[in-house]
């Protein structure tokens, strides 16, 4: 996840780096990682180059040998879809679809939508809100060939619920591990319930209601995460969006927090 490689912005645990965004790129074929998750937020939206210069940004990335094919939406946190009024939610989802369109210009194949913490669903109408801004995107997601990955704090039943009126292939599952961790949840129910709209990977480990800590120190069980994603057969890439390292040991934790998922997962 992008920000990790270099120190933290003052008082954000994750954000977009600023001032040492190209830093990254280079920082990550030392690891090595073969692609960065691009953060896009409120925080650095006005000197993002996905929106600023999707097409240089590109350019940049294949020269490094790094991919840059998925992007966190953490704008849509800072300014979610929900609990807003109406000129609002049109102002956020037209905004949704100028970033669709130009991710694709960075080569940028899916977009992760957080509805979490802020932008948590809570109640019925926040669902059919949320299936109403989904439907609404998706005429953009197919012109831009773009995938919408969804990450929630629904239990499974209710997320598969929510994905049931929804069946575009092009809306999927971003399953993160701590998260669920954090909810409580089962990994066996959460695959038996939406396994197969499983598109993408945050791998993280949290303590029960509380927050990151390292990976096999809270309550995510990583082992059957694993187990899981190896019996719906996925393919896809794995986004260490781990707890921080002391500033200055980015790279070394890096390195140390792929190994741990090699231990479990083959890596490329």
């Amino acid at each position: 996840m992008q920000g990790r490689l270099v120190p933290p912005e003052p008082g954000r645990f994750q954000a977009f780096p600023r001032s040492r965004w190209l830093d990254e790129i280079a920082l990550a074929r030392q690891v090595p990682l073969s692609y960065i998750e691009w953060i896009y937020d409120l925080y650095g939206a006005d000197v993002n180059p996905v929106v600023k210069d999707p097409l240089q940004l590109r350019a940049m990335a294949d020269d490094a040998g790094v991919g840059i094919y998925a992007l966190c939406a953490d704008y849509f946190m800072d300014l979610p879809f929900l609990r807003c009024s109406e000129a609002e939610r049109a102002e956020r989802e037209e905004a949704l679809a100028q970033l669709l369109l130009l991710a694709q210009k960075a080569g940028i194949e899916r977009v992760v939508l957080p509805f979490v913490d802020a932008s948590a669903i809570h109640t019925s109408d926040d669902y059919s809100m949320v299936v109403r801004v989904l439907q609404d995107a998706l005429p953009i997601a197919q012109a831009a060939a773009m995938e919408l990955h969804l990450e929630t704090s629904l239990p499974p039943a209710e997320f598969a619920d929510l994905l049931a009126q929804i069946p575009s292939p092009l809306v999927k599952v971003n399953y993160d591990s701590g998260n669920s961790a954090s909810l409580g949840f089962k990994p066996s129910e959460e695959f038996a319930a939406y396994g197969d709209r499983v598109g993408s990977v945050h791998i993280k480990d949290r303590t029960r209601g509380s927050g990151t800590v390292p990976l096999g120190t809270g309550d995510a069980d990583l082992p059957q995460v694993f187990r899981e994603l190896e019996r719906i057969g996925y393919t896809g890439d794995i986004t260490l969006q781990v707890a921080r390292s002391e500033p200055g040991q980015e790279l070394e934790w890096a390195r140390y927090n792929r190994e741990f998922v090699g231990r479990y997962w083959k890596l490329e």
